[in-house]
């Protein structure tokens, strides 16, 4: 298996690494949408990811790496164990391709035991493998409307039905959507955007010694990709320490009822539909705090969290031709001045 480029070489592009941590640290924020020009590590910072991610417990034995505690649900085979042995494993993180079928993508028929030993057996597809992990898609922009339309089911129950040559399965698919695309090759369905707790935006450097370092870095692991992913292992292990003491602390992190008065009161100034825009302020602002190591949420995470949270939930205004990044800059400045 190829050498990922570590997470923690990659130079600038912040937002997008701080939306990946918040996600690793509270899956429900929801998803993440990243949007941006072709080479801008997109997939690399995806790709990069499971070396951060805390190992997690998983039943011994289920094709589907439920929860031996519950949490999130047990397949239908765990629901049927009077026991449930746990190992440690790591937290999926499977990539979808745009040419998946269906099948690949739900499951089906095990047609090897079918034909050898003329049972009917469930293959899981990539959902399953997902499960309690992230699931990747790549020109997510570009994706088949019958795999939106699964995705968003599925994402909206937590369970994945598969119903084919006589079998019915159900299944739990609890994981969260990361998605990267270029936006001038196609918008994304209204739904599916939705379903996008953060939505940031990447852009080529700008600045002389930034690039340059990108180039730098890429080169060097290009000619010996082990040795500098050694290099950059302790930082990677920092990172993952930090997300391991957020996820510990997170359920002891306060908010006030100021903050989400402004919460409340940023997304009024924006006219969001909803109120999924304030939960995923909220959410993603105490997930933030307690990467910060603080047991309060502030004004400050808010800000730091809001374009993320809310520039793909803005109607469009057509007396107003600035783009969303600007208007809720503006209504931070408005309503979270500081």
């Amino acid at each position: 298996m190829p050498t990922p480029y570590p997470f923690s070489a990659l130079v600038g592009q912040d937002e997008m690494r701080l939306a990946l941590q918040i996600v690793a640290v509270d899956p429900g924020v929801g998803g993440v949408l990243i949007l941006g020009h072709r080479g801008t590590g997109k997939s690399t910072a995806v790709r990069g990811l499971p070396a951060l991610l805390p190992r997690i417990e998983k039943v011994k034995g289920c094709r589907y790496g439920c929860d031996p505690e519950g949490a999130g649900g047990w397949c239908e085979e765990c629901r049927a164990r009077t026991d449930r042995p746990a190992r440690i494993g790591p937290v999926p993180v499977v990539d979808l391709p745009l040419g998946a079928t269906e099948d690949r993508v739900v499951g089906t028929l095990d047609l090897e035991r079918a034909l050898t030993e003329g049972v009917r057996a469930f293959e899981p597809g990539l959902l399953a493998q997902a499960h309690r992990g992230f699931l990747y898609v790549d020109e997510v922009n570009l994706l088949e409307d019958h795999l939106v339309d699964l995705l968003l089911d599925v994402a909206a129950s937590g369970e994945n039905l598969v119903e084919r040559e006589g079998l019915s399965v159900r299944h739990p698919a609890r994981f969260v959507l990361v998605g990267s695309g270029n936006p001038e090759e196609g918008e994304l369905r209204p739904q599916l955007l939705d379903r996008f707790g953060l939505s940031v935006e990447v852009t080529t450097p700008t600045v002389l010694d930034e690039r340059v370092e990108v180039i730098r870095r890429r080169d060097a692991f290009d000619r010996d990709p082990e040795g500098f992913a050694r290099r950059w292992k302790g930082q990677d292990g920092r990172i993952r320490a930090g997300l391991e003491r957020a996820r510990g602390r997170i359920g002891e992190v306060a908010v006030p009822d100021s903050v989400l008065e402004r919460a409340s009161a940023l997304c009024l100034a924006l006219g969001t539909d909803g109120l999924r825009g304030e939960l995923t302020l909220l959410r993603a602002a105490r997930a933030v705090a307690a990467l910060d190591g603080v047991g309060e949420v502030g004004a400050e995470h808010l800000r730091t969290v809001a374009p993320a949270a809310l520039r793909h939930r803005l109607r469009r205004d057509p007396l107003d031709d600035s783009g969303s990044t600007a208007r809720v800059t503006r209504a931070i400045e408005e309503v979270l001045p500081g």
